[in-house]
Parts: structure tokens; sequence; C-alpha cells
């Protein structure tokens, strides 16, 4: 077959290696295929597919690595070889090495440790372990559950998200998050009197140790430029189409946020209960025909009497 290829031409040495890269590429699908075959005759499903994903891994490999030898001449060219190889390992390991350097990057830096609150990759939940290629969350919130509160689920995360992904930690430097509760009420409600028991039920079920939150505060905007406010609760008022709303913030535990709202609910329910003048609001829609005039009413019959 060699002297067929140099017969059209070609160099012998690139005949000769064409032909043995053809060789060993069938060679390596053959195996694989053949292996598969066995496994799939006697292996579960799951294994199955490990299996294949595993092989076409292996088989891209020592294709790539009996290629590279036939073309280099093997220790004629080993030092471009070896770095070729190598090139080649990183390129395929490229996700396990960074999920490595991620872990290392965990342990020195700290973007959050076990027992933080975090959200990464819109995925929200108390770090619980940390490992060398990932770390794992057990699962708040989420499209099981309405509110911050756990949904018995683990979520393995590659250590290499810390690289790609924005972490949010809810409880590094200041372990307090500002929360938002807004309650409309009727235009022709006493808003005064509303916003009075708004403020009480913020005041009353926020956090209560306000120069405590402050110190920690000022410590981590020696770390941070971050600029340091008031933490009071307040209640702000804006006009809305169906009445005016009402929206108290307050600080609370992040882990506490739906016990503290619940809370602060009744205070207000309880307290709108109490008043004649106070309603909550609700949209409202009017609806307004106007109906075709008749004859009559367009042309007024004058009395000829």
């Amino acid at each position: 077959m060699t002297n067929w290829f140099t017969d059209m031409g070609l160099d012998p040495v690139i005949a000769s290696k064409s032909i043995a890269s053809v060789v060993v590429i069938i060679l390596v699908v053959l195996a694989r295929w053949l292996a598969l075959r066995a496994i799939h005759r006697t292996q579960e499903p799951e294994f199955s597919y490990r299996a294949d994903k595993g092989l076409a891994y292996f088989a891209v490999v020592i294709a790539g690595l009996a290629l590279t030898w036939i073309w280099l001449d093997a220790f004629n060219n080993l030092a471009t070889y070896i770095g070729i190889v190598s090139a080649g390992i990183a390129i395929s390991l490229s996700d396990l090495l960074k999920n490595v350097v991620g872990w290392a990057f965990i342990l020195i830096r700290r973007p959050f440790k076990i027992g933080d609150r975090i959200e990464v990759g819109g995925q929200k939940g108390d770090v619980v372990d940390v490992r060398l290629f990932r770390f794992t969350m057990m699962e708040v919130g989420g499209h099981m559950v309405a509110a911050d509160q756990s949904t018995g689920r683990l979520l393995h995360i590659p250590n290499g998200v810390v690289f790609t992904q924005p972490i949010a930690n809810y409880t590094e430097g200041f372990e307090y998050v500002w929360h938002e509760l807004e309650v409309l009420v009727t235009f022709e409600s006493d808003w005064r009197r509303a916003r009075d028991i708004v403020e009480k039920a913020v005041k009353d079920h926020g956090i209560r140790s306000l120069e405590t939150s402050a110190a920690e505060l000022r410590k981590t905007a020696r770390k941070y430029n971050i600029k340091v406010g008031s933490l009071s609760p307040i209640v702000y008022m804006t006009v809305k189409d169906s009445g005016v709303l009402l929206t108290g913030r307050f600080l609370v535990d992040p882990r506490k946020r739906r016990g503290a709202e619940e809370a602060a609910w009744t205070v207000i329910l309880d307290g709108f209960a109490e008043e004649e003048r106070v309603d909550l609001a609700y949209p409202t829609y009017r609806n307004i025909v106007n109906l075709p005039r008749t004859s009559d009413e367009n042309f007024p019959v004058e009395d000829g009497s």
C-alpha cells in the first residue's frame, strides 16, 4: 500500500505514517466498541452510561498519544513530544485543575467558609462541606420552597465556579441583611396612623443590638470600601395606583427572614384591626360603559299643541 501512495507522488515516510495513523484510529474505535458491547450485556444502565463516557475520554487520549508518537518520530524529538503530551493532558483535565485551584482559592482567600449562607450561580444554601474538587450546600429556597428555608436537598458545586460566577455571601463580615415589608393601604385610610403601626412592627422584630451591629459593620468597612449608614428601621411612603404604599425596611438574621416577616405582619394586622380609619388596599378596576344615545335623545320632539 505504501508503494501505491508513492506512485501517486506522496513521500514514502508520510505515506507510512498515514497508514499507521489510520490503523491506530481503527483499532482504538474497535477496542472501544467491543468493550462497550461487553459492558452493556453485563452491567446496569447507569454503570454503562458512566463507562461509555469514561471509555470515550480514554480512547481520545490513547489515540492522541499514539498519533503524536507516530508523527514526531518518538525519541528523536522527545522534548517536543513530552511538551505536546503535557499540553494535551492539561487541556483534557482543565476542569479538574480549575477545581483544584478553586479549592486552594477557597481555603486561602476565604470567599466563604463552612456554615456561611451563600448564593452562587442562582443556587442558594448553607455551606456544609468543602472538598478538593467541589463544595456542598444545603439548599435554601429555590423552586421547591417559597421562602428562605431548607428544601432538604444537597447541592454539589464544582470549586471552579468561584472564578466564573458571582458569589453572594449573606453572613461574611456583617451577619445581618436588610429585609423590606410592603403594606398597601387605601387612599381613604389614615396613612400616618398606618405608618406608625408598620414602624412599630419593624422595630419590634428587627435586630435589637444596633450598637454591636454597627461595630461589626465598621470593622468590615476597614477590609472593604463600605459606607456605614444608619442601621435603624425605617418606613418609606409612596403613592401607587390603588393606594398608599408603606415599605418597612429593617435588619434581620438571614436565616430568620420568614419568621421575622410573619411576626411583623402579625403586629400590623392586629394594629389595623383595631383602627377603623385604616384599611388594606387591593387592586381595583372600574369599567365604564358608554351606551349609544337614541334618536329621541338626539332630536327631542317639540310639543305642537
